[in-house]
């Protein structure tokens, strides 16, 4: 049963389209159940009904015809009661409703399970029989089983026209597919999908007019696969019995036989990319492999894919012309990375959307930085099957529409005139400090890692750089940057903000962050080797960069320095004697060098106890909300699964930063707040009441901040965080602060978007 549920779940992943999807389940689920009948009804959320939307054993004329209430029929209960339904005599059920069309009536043994998905239920599974007898417990619990395993695919294929699109043949719809707001703001363009090399499963659909050109791709990475077998063939000669080398004979086989070629160029010839033609050629060949009953036999498809993924390496290496992009681009992927957001010309990219990470992961923050609306975790989105279709992304709610209706496009077409109207607007608050009615100046920073963003920071009266994220430039490179590369880096961001501050953190890897030439591989990088674990490790790194950001800050004295990923005081105590060599090293070199102050990033839960023992140690404490949320709340913020668990205004969350505050205070210490929740206008009224000495964060929120604490006094903020702290959830305290800026007349802030 395990092999007919991996057959099926693999087949269904591998449908071109949500009616393909559902034919080979009610096929396959039949066979497996030995059912007479098997049908699946989708929920059609927009009518409030279940469509019979495929059926193997009732008349396929009433598909798309047939239409169930969600309370209706024994269909409706499944999906109300969101459990299975086993009865003997479904004519007999009080709940029962019969469609003549269906010519159901020879089916009186009825099994129905719900489909559902990210607690929400998709649609109902059902198999019917001749005989009035119930199916046995063994039989409900396999239906259960592949209900649940279908579940993520049908979402995944509903996503690319859902049932109004099946029904009507109507490929432009209004339903959204929802993910969590990565960065705020919204944009229309056009969809480029970003995969991965040499992943053939990522390959989008693209539609392409210059045939020939397609054909020449091909045909030379074919030609290029060819030359290097051979030369594994000759290498291996001596190495490999004959019986070995036959797999790559086998390979040379391949690569001439007509079923690869002349399928493929077929598939060209129709307006298919190449790369797209190699894929379906591939997973066909795959498919006939995978069916086989011979074992040794079904192991090829292996050997079928790996020549496959040689095939569109040799593609992807440069073969095919430089990729224009259009000026109106939607980065979409599974994946995307600093390396690819910095492919794409500026003025051209306008909106990000990613199936992984949440709006705390590193592509949400690099959105941020960029200032373009950015959706995470948007799992259902089947990115293979976007690729120059109209796009919008909803950065405020987390929300993307595929090749929306007008009405729809119309709509957001005037938030986005909103929106610049709002900016506009708040610019005259550029040249006012950020103060409170009653006299509280909280300075506010800005988040970055790249010298562009310093133009728009200045552009908006930022009063420095709080958090310098190191990384950049070691991540955009190929190796480690020498110590003159990084010093010239550093030099030229601190002389850029010069007279006001930039607060350098370290170099922090690990978790989401990796470096190509670096590799960490872990089970869980999150409770792993990041942040200062790595660099006290690597002391050798470590004392490289500090003498570059040393020797950088000479003459300009405005540089603090930030140990980020803190767990204990050995750690800072190590951290500060590396410093204190890396300085004697350079003041032996006649060099006139300053010690800059020196804070800690408070990001985990151990941290956090251990405030004032930090705070004796450091000049300043600087809390990285981030971690600390997803640590406090056990949610992996990349997780699509539990990302919307993660909320920064958790009661838990704000108690830890009042206990930060108080501690911190109590000797002197200043507190910085970094992390996402400093630039969340509805935050900054409480991070105002709790005492936060400064705020950095993302260019695109701070006008919207300083607007906030220019609009209230301080001593109305503290009562509001006493009465969030009374609270039992994020949901109850973000109703709170959200009234409190209504009432002030600044919803704007927080309610942009579609309403």
């Amino acid at each position: 049963m395990l092999d007919i549920l991996r057959r099926i779940v693999q087949e269904v992943s591998a449908a071109r389209d949500l009616g393909q999807a559902l034919n080979i389940i009610v096929r396959r689920v039949r066979h497996a159940m030995d059912a007479d009948v098997c049908s699946v009804y989708l929920t059609d959320f927009d009518e409030q009904t279940y469509v019979l939307m495929a059926t193997e054993g009732l008349n396929p004329e009433s598909v798309g015809t047939v239409r169930l209430g969600f309370s209706e029929g024994l269909v409706g209960v499944v999906g109300m009661r969101e459990e299975p339904i086993n009865v003997d005599d479904a004519t007999e059920d009080p709940h029962y409703r019969y469609f003549p069309q269906t010519g159901e009536e020879h089916y009186p043994a009825f099994l129905g399970v719900p489909i559902v998905h990210s607690r929400k239920v998709l649609g109902v599974l059902v198999v019917q029989r001749r005989t009035t007898q119930k199916f046995t417990e063994n039989g409900e619990a396999l239906l259960v089983t592949v209900a649940a395993q279908l579940a993520g695919a049908i979402a995944h294929a509903e996503a690319s026209g859902g049932v109004s699109g099946l029904v009507n043949g109507n490929l432009h719809y209004s339903t959204p597919l929802v993910g969590l707001p990565g960065a705020p703001g919204v944009a229309i363009g056009t969809a480029v999908v970003v995969y991965p090399p040499a992943d053939l499963d990522a390959v989008p659909d693209r539609q392409v007019d210059d045939i020939a050109a397609e054909e020449a791709v091909f045909l030379a990475a074919i030609a290029a696969v060819r030359v290097d077998i051979n030369a594994l063939v000759q290498r291996m000669t001596n190495v490999l019995p004959a019986e070995d080398r036959a797999l790559f004979d086998a390979y040379l086989l391949m690569l001439s036989s007509d079923s690869l070629l002349n399928n493929t160029r077929q598939r060209i010839q129709t307006g298919q990319w190449a790369s797209a033609a190699l894929r379906d050629t591939i997973h066909e060949h795959v498919h006939v492999f995978d069916n086989m009953e011979d074992p040794y036999l079904r192991e090829r498809a292996e050997d079928v894919r790996d020549l496959g993924r040689r095939i569109l390496m040799h593609m992807q290496r440069g073969i095919r012309g430089g990729f224009k992009y259009p000026d109106d681009t939607i980065l979409i992927g599974d994946v995307i990375t600093a390396s690819v957001l910095a492919e794409v010309p500026p003025e051209c990219l306008k909106g990000v959307v990613s199936t992984r990470g949440s709006t705390t992961s590193h592509v949400a923050i690099l959105a941020h930085a960029l200032n373009i609306p950015a959706v995470m975790g948007a799992a259902d989105l089947p990115v293979g099957q976007v690729d120059s279709k109209n796009i919008i992304v909803d950065g405020y709610r987390g929300r993307v529409f595929v090749s929306p209706a007008k009405s729809v496009l119309d709509e957001y077409a005037r938030v986005v005139r909103e929106q610049a109207a709002l900016s506009a607007e708040l610019l005259n608050l550029r040249d006012l400090p950020a103060e409170t009615t009653d006299g509280v100046r909280l300075p506010l920073y800005v988040n970055t890692g790249l010298l562009a963003d310093l133009t728009s920071a200045r552009n908006i009266g930022a009063e420095g750089v709080g958090l310098y994220r190191t990384e950049f430039p070691f991540m955009i490179r190929e190796r480690f940057p020498s110590e003159e590369e990084q010093r010239q880096v550093y030099r030229n961001m601190l002389e850029a903000v010069a007279p006001k501050p930039v607060t350098m953190r370290t170099l922090d890897i690990g978790g989401d962050k990796a470096l190509p030439y670096f590799p960490i591989k872990e089970d869980n990088p999150f409770l792993g080797w990041r942040g200062m674990r790595i660099t006290l490790d690597h002391p050798e790194i470590f004392l490289v960069q500090l003498r570059a950001m040393l020797r950088a800050n000479s003459g300009l004295n405005n540089m603090k320095l930030l140990l980020p990923m803190i767990t204990n005081v050995a750690e800072v105590d190590e951290a500060l004697r590396l410093l204190r060599r890396a300085h004697h090293e350079l003041m032996d070199g006649d060099e006139s060098i300053v010690m800059p102050e020196v804070g800690v990033m408070i990001e985990v839960p151990s941290a956090v106890y251990q405030t004032a023992l930090l705070a004796q140690r450091v000049d300043f404490i600087s809390v990285g909300t981030n971690d600390l949320t997803q640590y406090l709340l056990a949610v992996d913020r990349n997780n699509p699964r539990v990302a919307n668990l993660f909320d920064a205004l958790h009661p838990a969350v704000l108690r830890a930063l009042v206990y930060i505050v108080e501690q911190a205070h109590l000797h002197g210490k200043p507190v910085s707040v970094c992390g996402e929740i400093g630039g969340d206008p509805l935050a900054a009224l409480l991070l105002v009441g709790m005492g936060v000495d400064n705020l950095s964060m993302n260019v695109a929120s701070l006008l919207r901040v300083k607007s906030v604490i220019r609009a209230f006094s301080a001593e109305y903020a503290r009562e509001l965080l006493q009465h969030a702290l009374d609270m039992e959830n994020p949901q109850m305290i973000r109703r709170l602060l959200t009234d409190a800026l209504q009432r002030q007349g600044l919803g704007a802030l927080v309610q942009s978007g579609v309403r």
